[in-house]
Formats: structure tokens, C-alpha cells, sequence
């Protein structure tokens, strides 16, 4: 699509109008991948702007719309570029057969790189075909080869650190903030308080994204820059994302705590039945007792490892469960209205 075409389909003229038309265009998009879009976006026209002083914005924005893109086709690559990624690191590589491609070569190939390290990784240069479908056998068992398992699991161990983290950081900051607000220094210090949550949120995204395998922004949370700083800070509190992510850091102690104490027990417990066999060999007294009476002779201890390792498998199938629920939790709390 050349500058002409767009221009009659009412190419923007200011920065909001842009921001605004491609907000319109990713309205069904993935919340995440349309924060990181607005703000890849903004900060492109404005540094084009700032590197071209004395020029309006309409003249930068007409400049710039041939190797950026007017919203609409920016929009799409971000779709396309998600969708690529997306099946480039969720599908086997053993499995795959390509599939040609055609790809833009000239429109929009500023937003493409923009919208290619938004999502994290390089496009690959042909799309796969899936992988034919597992047995339900190969699915159970098949869970602990997936790497999302591991980082589930892991989560669930962090998870009593960092909710523990959170909880006191938001309790601390906004007892202070509350209690010096009828002071001066208790307004920079709210402000402060508040910037500090919406960081954590960028992290603890960040930290979901890699581990729990759930969308999340990758660019801070979009604030027009148009707006006057004291507007700003206003929509801060208005935001009402600002305050469900603090009922999200508030509900992440007792989440941390239950997701800790499930992951230590049931890994303690299944690996224990594993071990029971090699245990027995080396300790022939070995047994469970109860009351100071033996209830598992050594002989049923064989018996016992098969009821650990379907044990553990069921542990690691429970932390993938809790994993993507707990994705969902926090790309509604931290990212969705």
C-alpha cells in the first residue's frame, strides 16, 4: 500500500490520532501484545519528531508511514509477528515440515522489527506445520520432557519469596503513602509508590512470561505523552489496573503459601515412594511404621515407587494446571480491565 492510498483512507495527523486508530485496529488483539504495540509505536514517532525539529507532526507522521506503516498495517504485522513466534516456540522442531511464506518485503518493515523484538525473538523465515496428535499414555507421561513443567514448578517454589515480597512492599508503601499524605514530602513519596507497582508488575510479567509461558507486556504500560505530567499522574490513580494489581500482589502471600506447600509435599512424598526400593536394599529395617508397628513390609516397597512415580507425574500435571491458571489470574489482574 503506497503513501497515496493511505493518505485517502485518512492517514492520521497527530501522534494521538495514530495511537488511537491502531488501538482501534488490535481492539481484539492479546491485551499484552497491544500495550507493547502502543508503546513501540509512540516512542518511534516521537523520537522521529525529536530527530526532525520544526516539523508538525502530520508532515512526520506522512514521512515515516511508508517504512512504518499507518496503523492499520502496523497492526497486522503485530498479529503476524505473534502468531509466528508463537508457533516457532511452542512446536517441535523433530516434527516440523516448512511451509512457504510470503512476507512484505517493503511496507512496514520498520514495525516489523519493532514488532519482532516486542515479541522476543527473531521471525523465523517459514512457518511449521504441528506435530501429529499424542495418546492420552504419551500425554501423561510426556509432561515431564515439556520445559513449561519445570518453570511451573519452579514458580510454585519462588512463588512463596516473591508473594512474600509483594505483599509487604505493597502493605509497607501504602501505610506510608497514606499515613505523610497530609504531609509534603507524602505526595512525591505516593507518586514514587505507585511508579515502584507498576515496575514490579513489568517484572513479576516478565518473570510469568518465561516460566509460565503466558503472554504478558514486554514494553511498560502505555501513558500518552501529550498529557501534562500532573495528567498523568492523575490517570495513574484513575487507572483502575493500578488497583488490581495491587489486590494481585495483596492475594500473592496466601497463593504463594498454598503453591509452596503443595509443590515441597508432593515432590517430598512421591520422591520418598520413589526411593523406597534403594532405601530397603541398604537399610533392611526399612518400613513405614505406625504406632511402632511396620505397615509397608519391604517386600511391597516396589509397590510403593510405582505409587510414587504415578504420584510425581500427577504433581507435575497439577503444577502445569496451577501454572496456567495462575497466567490467566495475572494477565487479567496485571494487563486486562
Amino acid at each position: 500500500m503506497n503513501e497515496q492510498s493511505m493518505t485517502g483512507r485518512g492517514l492520521p495527523t497527530t501522534i494521538g490520532e495514530y495511537l488511537a486508530q491502531l488501538r482501534a485496529a488490535l481492539h481484539d488483539a492479546d491485551p499484552a501484545m497491544v500495550q507493547d504495540a502502543l508503546y513501540d509505536a509512540e516512542e518511534y514517532l516521537r523520537s522521529e519528531l525529536a530527530a526532525q525539529p520544526g516539523r508538525s507532526e502530520a508532515e512526520v507522521i506522512a514521512d515515516v508511514a511508508g517504512s512504518y506503516g499507518a496503523p492499520e498495517e502496523v497492526a497486522e504485522i503485530y498479529r503476524e509477528t505473534e502468531i509466528t513466534v508463537n508457533r516457532a516456540l511452542r512446536t517441535p522442531s523433530a516434527s516440523l515440515r516448512p511451509i512457504a511464506r510470503v512476507v512484505p518485503a517493503q511496507v512496514g518493515a520498520g514495525a516489523a522489527a519493532v514488532a519482532a523484538a516486542a515479541a522476543g525473538a527473531a521471525v523465523p523465515p517459514a512457518e511449521r506445520a504441528p506435530p501429529p496428535p499424542r495418546s492420552a499414555l504419551a500425554r501423561f507421561f510426556g509432561v515431564a520432557l515439556e520445559p513449561r513443567t519445570y518453570g511451573a514448578l519452579f514458580y510454585m517454589l519462588l512463588s512463596l519469596a516473591t508473594g512474600t515480597f509483594f505483599f509487604t512492599w505493597v502493605v509497607t508503601g501504602l501505610s506510608l503513602s497514606m499515613g505523610l499524605l497530609v504531609l509534603i514530602i507524602g505526595i512525591p513519596l505516593t507518586v514514587l509508590f505507585f511508579g515502584s507497582v507498576r515496575g514490579l508488575a513489568l517484572l513479576e510479567g516478565r518473570l510469568i512470561e518465561v516460566l509460565l509461558g503466558e503472554r504478558m507486556p514486554r514494553r511498560p504500560r502505555y501513558s500518552d505523552r501529550s498529557r501534562g505530567w500532573l495528567q498523568r499522574i492523575g490517570d495513574m490513580f484513575t487507572d483502575g489496573r493500578t488497583w488490581l494489581t495491587l489486590l494481585y500482589f495483596m492475594l500473592m502471600l496466601p497463593l504463594g503459601i498454598l503453591y509452596f506447600t503443595l509443590a515441597v509435599t508432593l515432590l517430598s512424598i512421591s520422591l520418598a515412594f520413589v526411593w523406597a526400593p534403594v532405601a530397603a536394599m541398604f537399610a533392611p529395617s526399612y518400613g513405614i511404621y505406625l504406632d511402632g508397628e511396620q505397615s509397608v513390609p519391604m517386600w511391597a516397597t516396589p509397590v510403593l515407587a510405582a505409587v510414587g512415580v504415578l504420584l510425581l507425574f500427577l504433581t507435575l500435571h497439577l503444577a502445569r494446571g496451577i501454572g496456567h491458571l495462575h497466567g490467566q489470574m495475572a494477565k487479567h489482574l496485571l494487563v486486562r480491565l
